[in-house]
């Protein structure tokens, strides 16, 4: 088995509320310097096989539809 990571984060223009509760948090608890945060999602595929163009591709096919809010989110697909 092979395994294929999908990384899911809100596009630019979309605010992110998680992340400026992490950077907001950031000062009381030590931690100087971070001017912003954005979260996101992680998700590794095993998939069959060795990992080639047709995987990734059916793991695009799979990220667009069901991991992925593409109106918000923009994702990537990349071999582990």
């Amino acid at each position: 088995m092979a395994r294929v990571v999908v990384d899911v984060m809100l596009k630019p223009e979309i605010l992110d509320p998680q992340g400026q509760a992490i950077a907001g948090a950031c000062p009381r608890l030590g931690f100087e310097g971070i001017e912003q945060v954005r979260q996101g999602k992680r998700f590794e595929v095993e998939v069959e096989g060795e990992v080639d163009e047709a995987k990734l591709a059916d793991v695009r096919r799979l990220a667009e539809t069901l991991l992925a809010n593409t109106v918000i989110e923009d994702f990537e697909v990349r071999p582990a």
